[in-house]
């Protein structure tokens, strides 16, 4: 298998450097977006969903209307709504994007969000819902019968759909988190695990977390895929540069700002690792950039590689080596930046490890 990547497309022209830039909707700019994704040898398109957000599986259908082979990673809150009812929202959506080009990504989440009617405080008990949620998601797509399901969060009489997914046996499922909880839930149900952009060392040591699960449940365990932004200059100097510039226009955005609450939002698993290891330095390894993380609260895929393409792809390889399979890279100029990527990175990076792999 070669080397996969995501990119992310959201509703509207947004970035932290600049803030938001069009309409709720800007449907136009959906469209050229996800197109430039297809185009520049991207896999498939993160769609991430959050409260007060728009909804991730119409984005998704909209955006699949208009390109051919894209695929889509769709960001999902397990419990926010019926386990049924997902599973055939999602299983129609496979259907009619054409191909089985969708994936569901599950997001527990680091707290609840009583807005959406969630109240479930408690972390671990928040991943064991999941757990329970996902068991009834994959039988629904798979179970040629009615089954019930007595769980501590969920009871189900006669749960069935006649609806099942394009893809067989079952839509793939990718899981995030960085905690031990996390491990032991996602290597029951998910083929890739998402990390974000931390050093070599501390990847390798979720890895290792990961592997440990998989063994201990008796399962394979899942591939690894890896966010980080990429940012990118014709020489070292002017890359620097760029991602200097970069830095001041986040610290300059009022969202980000000492106080805002961005800032004061609560900090998961994964945000205090990468503000521990920004902690410990600006520069880490090859290329990676720990400041961008710092300036907004290390809310997600935040840190960045910094370099050359060259030293940029050389750097996603160190991961590679680590057993990294999947990179999700989006830009902070997101349209300029994924036909960047898809001039200078992708295609290096797959290259490179195909050869690699051949030496084996």
């Amino acid at each position: 298998m070669s080397i996969e990547f995501v990119g992310m497309i959201f509703p509207r022209q947004w970035s932290e450097t600049r803030g938001v830039r069009s309409p709720d909707f800007d449907l136009a700019f959906i469209r050229e977006h996800a197109r430039a994704h297809e185009h520049a040898g991207f896999d498939r398109v993160l769609i991430a969903s959050g409260p007060g957000s728009a909804d991730s599986l119409q984005i998704a259908a909209y955006a699949a209307a208009h390109t051919e082979r894209l695929g889509f990673m769709i960001a999902h809150r397990p419990a926010l709504s019926a386990p049924t009812v997902a599973a055939r929202a999602f299983a129609t959506l496979d259907h009619t994007t054409g191909g089985g080009r969708i994936r569901l990504h599950a997001i527990t989440g680091i707290t609840a969000e009583p807005q959406e009617g969630d109240t479930l405080l408690d972390k671990t008990e928040r991943y064991r819902r999941t757990d329970e949620y996902l068991e009834i998601v994959r039988r629904i797509w798979t179970a040629e019968e009615p089954f019930d399901f007595e769980g501590r969060y969920f009871n189900l009489k006669g749960a069935f759909s006649p609806v099942k997914p394009l893809q067989q046996p079952h839509i793939p499922i990718s899981f995030g988190g960085s905690s031990d909880i996390a491990y032991q839930i996602a290597v029951k149900h998910a083929d890739l695990y998402a990390l974000w952009g931390e050093p070599l060392e501390g990847v390798a040591e979720q890895i290792g977390k990961l592997k440990a699960a998989a063994s201990a449940a008796g399962v394979a365990a899942p591939r690894v895929s890896l966010s980080v932004r990429l940012i990118l200059g014709a020489t070292e100097e002017l890359a620097w540069q760029r991602a200097e510039q970069i830095l001041a226009q986040i610290r300059a955005n009022p969202q980000f700002a000492a106080g805002s609450p961005w800032q004061k939002r609560l900090k998961g698993t994964g945000s205090e690792r990468l503000l521990a290891a920004a902690a410990r330095g600006d520069r880490h390894d090859r290329a990676l950039w720990m400041p961008t993380a710092s300036a907004v609260g290390a809310y997600g895929d935040t840190t960045a590689l910094v370099g050359t393409p060259e030293t940029v792809a050389q750097a996603l390889l160190d991961y590679v080596d680590l057993g990294v399979t999947t990179f999700l890279n989006r830009g902070y100029d997101p349209y300029y930046d994924t036909i960047d990527y898809g001039r200078w990175i992708i295609p290096a990076v797959r290259e490179a490890a195909a050869r690699r792999k051949q030496h084996l």
